[in-house]
């Protein structure tokens, strides 16, 4: 699935992640699962734990990601979105 910017500015992103209601460690071992599956995608995690907010960028920074954009979650629900992109 590819998203053009969307509901709130959501820049363009290849999959969902709705990882809201997991606490940590749940939505980064997600994450890293995604991208293992596929190093290529943008990838959109949304996140309603708040560890998520040092949790996410710090991920991010050691395994060669990059977070290129952080706002709140498209369908208005709670939450933070993050979009993890390759470096």
């Amino acid at each position: 699935m590819t998203t053009e910017h969307g509901a709130g500015g959501v820049p363009a992103y290849d999959a969902l992640l709705d990882e809201r209601g997991s606490r940590c460690p749940v939505p980064v071992i997600a994450l890293a699962r995604e991208v293992k599956a596929d190093p290529d995608r943008r990838l959109l995690l949304l996140s309603d734990d708040p560890a998520a907010q040092t949790d996410i960028p710090a991920w991010c920074s050691l395994r060669g990601r990059s977070l290129a954009w952080t706002g709140p979650a498209p369908d208005g629900g709670a939450g933070t979105a993050f979009l993890v992109v390759p470096a």
